[in-house]
């Protein structure tokens, strides 16, 4: 969940690891905004080739913004709720670097903050397309090439509002997530690939510039928006939401060399709550 609604404390500077990465390539997807930015951004400056994909233009600005800060980063756009989008983002990624090690998954998000009920077909639908079937066909797009490799790691971005209110289709999605991270772990451990996941709590980001659903406008619509942001405090044993640099701490971690021994777990960062 990321959202400017709650209160968190002032965004911390990143404590970045030069040469962490050096000699790796890696593909980050939603890199656009939000978390994925925050994730570009620091795994360049540890010394990783970056591919970075997104369905928005703006992925573009973000490539040209680690170029100039000395990265090596180039950008695709595509749209990864389809098989063929994650197919063509991986095929530029190898192009690109000969290589992929480092995946990390992190398109998704809530499109509407309502009780079950209200929920109409359609927007059930677009919420599994749209948290759940971009993880798995990148996953499945890029398989291969791990696989050939004989080495790589796949982290996915899941969520703790696998437990939570007024998002139930978002729940299934990242419920989705955490299985496919824990079952690919299995098939791809004897390939020395690693999979593993974090679940991000409520994360404090700016205003985003592409939305990802209509904002609440009536009454109880904000009223029922209102819970999950709530929900989300209280559960916290921090009372507060996390920043972006918290969340891409661990991802980074969960990507690099010193999580070697870690795969098939979904790592909660949301202050104490475990979803």
């Amino acid at each position: 969940m990321s959202t400017g609604s709650a209160s968190a404390p002032a965004e911390r500077s990143q404590k970045v690891f030069p040469g962490r990465f050096d000699g790796k390539a890696a593909v980050v997807t939603g890199a656009a905004q939000g978390i994925g930015l925050a994730v570009a951004r620091r795994i360049s400056a540890e010394g990783a080739a970056v591919v970075l994909v997104d369905r928005s233009e703006l992925v573009h600005e973000v490539a040209a913004e680690l170029v100039a800060a000395g990265a090596k980063a180039t950008s695709v756009t595509a749209d990864l709720e389809q098989f063929a989008g994650a197919e063509a983002a991986v095929a530029e990624a190898v192009a690109a670097n000969g290589r992929i090690d480092v995946l990390i998954n992190n398109v998704g998000g809530t499109i509407w903050a309502k009780p079950y009920e209200h929920y109409a077909a359609e927007e059930i639908q677009q919420e599994i397309q749209r948290s759940l079937f971009p993880t798995l066909w990148t996953c499945r797009a890029a398989l291969p090439q791990l696989v050939a490799q004989g080495a790589g790691v796949i982290v996915n971005v899941s969520s703790v509002a696998t437990r939570g209110v007024n998002r139930v289709p978002y729940a299934a999605a990242k419920g989705g997530v955490n299985a496919l991270t824990q079952s690919l772990a299995l098939e791809a451990a004897p390939h020395g690939i690693r999979v593993v996941a974090t679940a991000p709590g409520g994360t404090e980001a700016p205003v985003r510039k592409v939305k990802r659903g209509p904002e609440p406008e009536q009454e109880q619509e904000k009223a029922w928006y209102q819970q999950i942001v709530d929900q989300t405090v209280n559960s916290s044993l921090l009372k507060r939401y996390g920043t972006l640099d918290e969340q891409a701490a661990a991802i980074v971690f969960l990507a690099s060399d010193e999580a070697s021994y870690i795969t098939g777990t979904v790592l909660p960062v949301a202050g104490g709550d475990l979803g």
